[in-house]
């Protein structure tokens, strides 16, 4: 999803009210088969994060290892396309791609196989083409990452009290993918809990132009600790950062999985996403010839994100209670991750963008009752506003 979706909102709104996926029994019992395309593998993080959704699908479901065609390593390009032909031709009724790069395959193949259905992680195309079969899901991720962006202002908080850092010190250090609107509503929202909690935080971001590239995220890292970052977070996919941080001393928070093991003595906690959640709940519709929404996004409610453990050789000791709190505040709603209160612009308030015209009114459908409702209705993410106390590099 990498990229906004406040231009395509009105288009969507009105094609989506038409769709809400199959509604033919696809296929039960023994006969029934799901395809996953999948943009790496076990070694890195977001993948693996993938795989141990579907696992959890598979247990939920009852289904064999026969009735799961699993395909790794799938670049986004052609080979994209072909993977999906040859899950279709395998008799798979269900077919994920799982990287952003794949949705524009997936929606060509939808279309010459009208009886399967496709689902398609981080994309925003589903409503858009017009295809009873197609589908977007999300997590709302931004949750667990404001909720690890608590856990990162209370440390900083505490190097401050403990005289290691001064608070104007306490700058953060970013190692983004790429300069789009998953990236940047994610290390906003980290950025937002981290405020939250140490309003004193600023944060730089660098991109690595890549989603799974240690070497690179490991040295962009580096780079950060070396323009006075003191503590680093990530939206990449490998454990490079953390291992910078490990080697360096300076305590991180990861994406995907935990990475205590990779940084014992760094390591907070991560942001992660439970994709089982959507596919045991949409695997289980295809099997039922049920529908299920064109646009899925679900979070703390449902069991779709959480953080990992926290570890408490690094974290402060009230790291865990004030977790827990904030958590339930998302899901009662006292708490908003993008309240409009806790951040501006250009020094203004994005009621007053918006009110001034220009680019900033697109963001009017997303701005209710004092906050920037994320994902709203969507899969993936619009956030893409930059705001004041972040610099990119």
């Amino acid at each position: 999803m990498k990229k906004s979706l406040v231009a395509v909102v009105a288009a969507a709104a009105l094609v989506g009210a038409l769709f809400s996926g199959c509604s033919k029994k696809e296929s039960s019992g023994a006969s029934f088969k799901v395809g996953v395309i999948y943009i790496g593998d076990e070694n890195e993080g977001y993948t693996e994060a993938h795989m141990k959704g579907i696992q959890e699908m598979k247990k939920s479901l009852g289904l064999t290892d026969a009735q799961v065609i699993e395909k790794k390593c799938i670049p986004e390009d052609e080979k994209a396309y072909d993977a999906a032909i040859d899950l279709a031709e395998q008799g798979c009724k269900y077919i994920i791609g799982t990287s952003f790069g794949h949705e524009s395959y997936l929606i060509q193949v939808a279309k010459e196989y009208p009886d399967i259905v496709f689902a398609h992680a981080t994309g925003y195309q589903a409503a858009l083409s017009g295809l009873k079969n197609m589908h977007n899901f999300m997590p709302s991720v931004y949750q667990s990452r404001y909720v690890s962006g608590v856990v990162a202002g209370l440390k900083l908080n505490d190097m401050i009290a403990s005289g290691k850092i001064t608070a104007a010190q306490a700058k953060i250090g970013y190692v983004g993918a790429y300069p789009y609107a998953e990236v940047v509503s994610g290390y906003t929202s980290f950025f937002l809990g981290v405020r939250s909690v140490c309003p004193s935080a600023t944060m730089e971001v660098r991109y690595t132009n890549s989603w799974a590239d240690m070497t690179l995220e490991k040295e962009t890292a580096e780079a950060l600790i070396a323009a006075k970052c003191v503590l680093i977070s990530q939206h990449a996919d490998t454990t490079g950062a953390p291992t910078a941080c490990e080697a360096r001393g300076v305590p991180c928070v990861g994406y995907n999985v935990d990475m205590i093991a990779v940084a014992p003595n760094a390591a907070l906690t991560s942001a992660a996403l439970n994709w089982g959640a959507f596919y045991t709940m949409s695997a289980k519709a295809v099997m039922a010839g049920e529908s299920f929404d064109v646009d899925w996004s679900k979070g703390y409610s449902d069991g779709a994100v959480y953080t990992t453990a926290i570890n408490s050789k690094v974290a402060t000791a009230d790291a865990q209670a004030k977790v827990d709190a904030v958590v339930n505040g998302i899901i009662n709603g006292s708490v908003k991750v993008f309240d409009t209160a806790t951040f501006t612009v250009g020094g203004k308030s994005i009621e007053t963008l918006i009110a001034e015209g220009g680019d900033f009114a697109k963001y009017a459908a997303y701005v209710k009752d004092g906050a920037f409702n994320e994902q709203n209705g969507f899969a993936a993410p619009a956030f893409d506003l930059r705001i004041d106390g972040i610099v990119e590099r």
